[in-house]
Order: structure tokens, then C-alpha cells, then sequence
């Protein structure tokens, strides 16, 4: 029987989202979430029927054209328009998955009966969500600070039946898709509009995706670096608790404890060496790796608190018989967040690429370039080339957005956050970074095969056969592109325990 994720006033947390998408829960409303959706859609209602003062957004025009009223009769019209006209994406596709944690993102904000929007308007975004009908919605024309108002029009778009989706494997006109499933358009009321775009659920979702990536990147960056540490003979001193104990950032501790884990019983973590100390892309994994941890929690912290707020405008405050046009919608919160996060992972890249550049330098007992003849064979050369310059484009990627501004809607929306920018860019530099790890994964395999018969850690050696049947060793030369991609495959494939995962 499929399970069901009520929404409500529970915190939403990364562990639940990820049982969400991997068991593909259905999403229905909580007794909760009906009542506050209701009341708060009531109370709406009475207040513009009383009431003649002007609302932002509400009987008045958006943005600079905010002192404009607009008749009663023309409220639906207004929201109707609002879609409509900001509708304006262009670029690439957002994928698939994150149009579908913005559907969940934009259902949990509404839920909280901030918002006034109608019940069915919500019943709609779970419907799309539970059938997969996914809006089409394009990754550029967020400011990131309205809210992030292009792509959450473009999320908006198929309640009127207009606009595109993906469904059933198409790319359709909404129309034609409602029309399959015997739907009729939602017809818009007062604010309706403008609760579905003001938000920061585009900027949301991409954090969200990135976190849960990043977290098993993090996780995998200690495990194949603790595999380089042995493929290149390095010393275990540098692993010691007691040096992290005197420097006790916690992401630092964490790594060096997770990299004695992984390399448990290795033979050659034991074996003598003649080495008095190892370049710093080895004996520093737990500095950077850790600062990389340190990072990633601030950014889970920053996004656990947006997920669980609402960043639509204006708001209702029933008790307080308010309703307050804030700034709840700008995003410098998340814009900093995911330029740090680009920033952390992009390091975590570098470091990679330079233990790969160790690894095929000939030194330590290696071969040039980890094969058999080399100068006949230029082996994994070239990988190393590859990586290089994925770590140089992710610097360029990796200039802050968060620093940037422009002035927008005729000066009313003076400062944005640019935070859309950051979240699509960091997106890049998360997918980089997970090649520049399966190239290092490759040479590292490589490399051990000229250690034997010594051997890694049980562990290891498991992940090693595992491996090899996706990426065997390389004999003479070969067309090393199809090696790289299934080693990213393998990575992606990769399942991490949960309590692994984000401890």
C-alpha cells in the first residue's frame, strides 16, 4: 500500500524529504492544515468584503504599480494576470526533481494558513504532485527576491491550464493534460496569485536537492580520499585523534574519525613507511574535508528554517486581525547559503584533483601515469587533464552571486539576492565535483592494483570489487571517456545508510 506524508506544522526535516522522494510517498493535508487553510481563506474573504482600505496585492497592482485599486469585480482578473504576465522563464529546464520539491516546498508554505488561498488551489499542487504532472519551469529570470517570481509563475501556469508539463513522459500543453485527467483550470481569487509566486521555493528546492547530494558527496570524498591515502602509501599519524583534539572544529574531528573507520585493518596503513610526511592533499583531508562538513551544516541549518516558514507577502494574521506586507520573500538568506556552499564543495573538488595529480606523478612506487609501459601508453594521464579543468571552471563558478544587485520594478524593488543565480551555478559545481571524485576513484583503484599483494582495509577492498565491475583495470590504453562515465554511474548508484548519511 503506498504511504502517505501528511502535511502539517511538523517540522519538515532532510531526512523526511529524502523517505519522501525515495519511497515515493503520496502528500495529502493534515486535519491541521485543512483548518488553517480555511480559516485563514475566510478570513480573507470577510475582510476585502468589509473592508475598502487598500491591500497590498490584494485590490491594488503589484510592485511600483502598488497604489494603483483595483475594482472588486477585477480581483480574480488581477491574480489571473499576475500569472500570466510573469511567466517569463528562459534557459534550460529545471529538472525534473526539483520542479517536483518545489510543488512540496510551495504545498508546505501555503499550509501554514499565512496565505489565504483556497483549498482546492492547494488540493491542485498535490494532485500535479502525486501524478507527477510537473510544470514545465525554466532555470533563468528569478532576481531572487520578489520571491522567486518567473519560475513559481511558470509552477503556477497549469492551475489555469496554461503553460506546459511533463506528464507521462511528454512534454504537453497543461490544457491538453487537464483535460486528460478530466481536471477543470482553478479560477484564481483574491491574492491567490501573488501567495503561488512570492516565495522562495525555487531557490528552496535547489537547496534542498544540493543538500541531499552533497551530504553522500561528503561522505564519498572521505572514502575514496581514504582510499588515496593508502594507494599512494601515505602515513596514518596524521589521523591521530589526539591532533584534532587540539583543534576541535567538529567537521574536522569527524573526517579524521571516519577516515580510521574506513581504513580499519588495512595492510598498508600498517606497513612501515619510509616517508616522513605526505603533501597536504593527503595528511589535510580532515582540515578541508572538515571545513567542508562545517559549511554544509550551516547551510542544512539555514534551509531547515526556510522550508518550515512562510515567504509569501502580504501576510495574514488572523489573531492579530492583520494582514502585512513584509519582505519574507527575499532570498539573502539562501543567496549567501548556496555561494558558500559552491565555495566549500568547489575546495572539496580541488583537493581531489590534486590527490589525483599525486597519484599519476610516478613517485611512491607508481608507474607514470598508473600503466604498464608508459611512454608506449600515456595511461591515465589525461583524466588528470579532465579534472583540472572541471576544478578550474567550478572557481569561476564559484564567485558569489550573493554580491551582486540590481534595481528592478521601477526602483520599488531596489535590492535583490540574486539567489536564484547562486542555486542553479552551485547546482554546477555540485555535479563537478562528483566527477572530479569518480576520476579520483578511478586513479585510486588503478593505483592499488600496483600495491599488491598488500591490501586497503576490508571496506575498502569491498568498494574496490564493487568497482571493478563497473571500471576494470586498465591494462593498455583505452577509450578512458567510457571509464569516467561509468564511475560516476557507479557513484550515483551508490546507496549511503541515513544515520551515515547527515551524522
Amino acid at each position: 500500500m503506498q504511504e502517505t506524508h501528511y502535511i502539517s506544522s511538523e517540522l519538515l526535516d532532510l531526512p523526511t524529504i529524502q523517505t519522501i522522494i525515495n519511497t515515493d510517498k503520496k502528500l495529502d493535508l493534515s486535519d491541521e492544515a485543512l483548518l488553517n487553510i480555511k480559516k485563514s481563506k475566510e478570513y480573507l474573504t470577510s475582510k476585502i468584503a468589509n473592508n475598502n482600505t487598500p491591500i497590498y496585492g490584494i485590490n491594488t497592482g503589484f510592485g511600483s504599480l502598488c497604489n494603483v485599486e483595483i475594482s472588486p469585480e477585477n480581483l480574480s482578473k488581477l491574480q489571473e494576470n499576475l500569472v500570466m504576465s510573469h511567466a517569463c522563464g528562459t534557459g534550460d529546464y529545471v529538472p525534473k526533481p526539483i520542479v517536483k520539491l518545489m510543488l512540496l516546498l510551495k504545498i508546505q508554505s501555503l499550509s501554514y494558513g499565512y496565505s489565504g488561498v483556497q483549498l482546492q488551489t492547494v488540493e491542485r499542487l498535490i494532485h500535479f504532485y502525486n501524478e507527477d504532472i510537473l510544470p514545465v519551469i525554466y532555470t533563468q529570470g528569478s532576481l531572487g527576491a520578489s520571491g522567486d517570481l518567473a519560475p513559481l509563475a511558470h509552477l503556477a501556469l497549469p492551475l489555469l491550464g496554461k503553460g506546459e508539463v511533463f506528464y507521462e513522459g511528454k512534454r504537453m500543453a497543461s490544457e491538453k493534460a487537464l483535460k486528460s485527467l478530466n481536471l477543470e483550470p482553478i479560477t484564481l481569487e483574491a491574492k491567490e496569485g501573488l501567495a503561488l509566486l512570492n516565495g522562495t521555493q525555487f531557490m528552496s528546492a535547489y537547496g534542498v536537492h544540493l543538500l541531499l547530494k552533497c551530504y553522500k558527496l561528503s561522505y564519498l570524498a572521505d572514502m575514496i580520499g581514504s582510499l588515496s591515502v593508502d594507494a599512494f602509501d601515505c602515513n596514518m599519524s596524521p589521523f591521530d585523534p589526539l591532533v584534532h583534539l587540539v583543534r576541535p572544529h567538529g567537521g574536522q574531528i569527524k573526517t579524521a574519525e571516519r577516515i580510521r573507520e574506513f581504513l580499519e585493518d588495512s595492510e598498508l596503513g600498517k606497513s612501515e613507511k619510509k616517508n616522513v610526511q605526505d603533501p597536504y592533499s593527503f595528511r589535510c583531508i580532515p582540515q578541508v574535508h572538515g571545513a567542508t562538513k562545517d559549511t554544509l551544516k550551516f547551510v542544512h541549518r539555514t534551509f531547515k528554517t526556510e522550508i518550515n516558514s512562510v515567504t509569501d507577502n502580504p501576510n495574514i494574521f488572523i489573531k492579530d486581525d492583520k494582514i502585512i506586507s513584509g519582505g519574507n520573500f527575499h532570498g539573502q538568506p539562501l543567496a549567501l547559503a548556496l555561494d558558500y556552499l559552491g565555495i566549500a564543495f568547489a575546495e572539496l573538488g580541488n583537493i581531489s584533483e590534486r590527490r589525483t595529480y599525486q597519484l599519476v606523478s610516478g613517485l611512491r612506487g607508481l608507474p607514470d601515469f598508473l600503466v604498464n609501459n608508459p611512454g608506449l601508453n600515456s595511461g591515465f594521464m589525461i583524466p588528470q587533464y579532465t579534472a583540472a579543468s572541471i576544478v578550474s571552471q567550478n572557481k569561476q563558478l564559484a564567485v558569489p552571486a550573493s554580491v551582486d544587485s540590481i534595481v528592478s520594478s521601477n526602483g520599488q524593488e531596489d535590492h535583490v539576492s540574486m539567489g536564484a543565480n547562486a542555486a542553479t551555478k552551485t547546482l554546477r559545481i555540485i555535479d563537478n565535483v562528483e566527477t572530479v571524485l569518480a576520476i579520483e576513484l578511478l586513479n585510486a583503484s588503478q593505483a592499488m592494483a600496483f600495491r599488491r599483494p598488500k591490501k586497503t582495509s576490508p571496506l575498502l577492498e569491498s568498494l574496490l570489487g564493487s568497482f571493478r565491475k563497473a571500471a576494470p583495470f586498465v591494462e593498455e590504453d583505452r577509450v578512458l571517456a567510457n571509464d569516467i562515465h561509468a564511475s560516476v554511474a557507479f557513484l550515483q548508484s551508490f546507496t549511503v545508510d541515513k544515520e551515515l548519511l547527515f551524522s
